[in-house]
């Protein structure tokens, strides 16, 4: 009896020993990106005609923001600000060219790596090419399997695509001037493999996974030659519906993304890891209409102004779900006021790190755990396409200059969600103060330089 006493003994103590590390592990993260998906595009964001229950569903499950921003109205900045915490008048990469993160530069991923975290990236990279100080396994990645560039990124049919700094052949397509003329394989079944199987195979340690997916993004090329740029497997469950063929692949796509997120979930509370893991998803910009898609069709950009390529809220405000068992009140909303930059410091406070200098970021842990939050000042972006934009906003305020040395255009978003009335006569103060913030919101950059001179 005593030898079983002490059994019993050691059995609970080791047992207590096990809690308490589970309890001590750091959580895992993973950051799901969709592109060029619209802030309308979802049903729990009013959209009525796509169907997302997936996603729907990972928002009841934990808190939808409602007034959350990407890095930039396009690809590259927006994970550029992304991935260094900073905004676009901070970040290296400003614009769609093919700039490399520098050695210099830290991301989130080397955070999360010096913290413990193992971490990997499946899907779309944008920050650097092969044997650049900017390819993922130089900027803190363990793993990558994707895309090196958002123009090779149009093709979801490639005929190769990279394994950390191995080019992999994708037997069974073939490609001439990224338009697939065979397509047997779908680059987004090769990603919801890799993304299970990464998460698999580091299960026992606490990971970061940036899932950065390309659809619902158009081929831009293959849009040119057939005026429907939207490559997906099978235009289900729409293809009964009287709409236009490109709009069937388009919503086909995201609720292609939609099941496979459901997968990614499934398999998460399979391995027993759902608990111990954040889950955040959102879109890299505003909704395209390239390759012959309209944003106006399913009223992608909800109540916005704007899209892709624009600094109204149609082109950065984005939907932005966090799904936190246990610790994010299940469907909560918040109206909290962040941006990209802001996952960094938030990931690398969940991790039980201490916020990095010289970002433009603030954890908005506290608004997911209910508590008080500290605000930004003021978010800044700006854009280079077409000559040089900025905007800002500044609480209610949002403010655009569409062109470089001219006014800025004013308006009060909690009246005027879309943007439609330029208030910035009646408001001198208001603009006053925003052009005082812009004056000092950027540092010059050698790969994205603005006039000397000019505002």
């Amino acid at each position: 009896m005593k030898h079983f006493l002490l059994g019993s003994l050691a059995l609970l103590a080791a047992s207590g020993s096990v809690q308490a590390q589970n309890e001590k592990r750091q959580p895992n993260i993973i950051f799901i990106l969709a592109d060029d998906l619209g802030y309308g595009d979802l049903g729990c964001y009013g959209q009525k005609k796509i169907k997302t229950p997936n996603l729907d569903q990972l928002a009841a499950r934990g808190m939808r923001f409602t007034q959350f921003y990407s890095g930039s109205t396009v690809c590259a900045p927006s994970r550029s600000a992304l991935m260094q915490g900073q905004h676009t008048g901070h970040c290296t990469v400003r614009g769609n060219a093919l700039v490399p993160l520098r050695p210099e530069d830290v991301t989130v991923a080397t955070f999360l790596k010096r913290l413990g975290y193992v971490t990997g990236l499946v899907g779309k990279w944008g920050l650097g090419e092969p044997g650049t100080s900017g390819a993922p396994n130089r900027q803190g990645f363990d793993y990558f399997f994707g895309y090196l560039n958002q123009h090779h990124a149009h093709n979801s049919y490639p005929d190769y695509l990279w394994r950390n700094e191995e080019k992999i052949a994708i037997e069974g397509n073939v490609v001439k001037d990224n338009v697939a003329s065979k397509k047997a394989v779908y680059s987004q079944d090769l990603f919801q493999k890799e993304a299970p199987a990464f998460i698999e195979k580091n299960k026992a340690k606490p990971f970061f996974l940036y899932y950065a997916v390309t659809i619902p993004h158009a081929n831009n090329e293959r849009g040119k030659l057939e005026k429907n740029g939207m490559e997906v497997p099978s235009d289900e469950p729409y293809s009964k519906e009287p709409w236009p063929q490109p709009q069937k692949n388009h919503a086909a796509m995201i609720t292609y993304l939609d099941r496979d997120i459901g997968k990614l979930m499934d398999r998460l509370r399979e391995l027993g890891l759902e608990e111990d893991t954040i889950v955040v998803f959102s879109s890299d910009n505003g909704p395209h209409r390239e390759g012959g898609g309209d944003p106006s069709f399913f009223q992608s950009a909800g109540p916005l102004r704007g899209f892709k390529r624009s600094l109204h809220d149609g082109g950065v405000r984005v939907p932005f779900v966090v799904c936190w068992p246990g610790r994010v009140k299940p469907g909560s909303s918040s109206d909290h006021i962040g941006a990209f930059w802001d996952f960094l410091p938030t990931a690398v406070e969940v991790a039980g790190g201490k916020t990095p200098d010289k970002i433009d970021g603030i954890s908005f842990l506290p608004t997911l755990l209910g508590k008080e939050q500290k605000q930004h000042d003021f978010l800044y972006w700006e854009f280079f396409e077409g000559g040089f934009q900025q905007a800002a906003r500044m609480g209610k305020w949002k403010a655009i200059r569409p062109k470089l040395g001219g006014p800025l255009e004013l308006y009060d978003l909690e009246k005027d969600i879309g943007e439609t009335t330029d208030i910035a006569a009646r408001h001198a103060d208001v603009v006053a103060r925003i052009e005082e913030c812009l004056r000092h919101a950027r540092t010059e950059s050698p790969f994205f330089p603005v006039k000397k001179g000019k505002k």
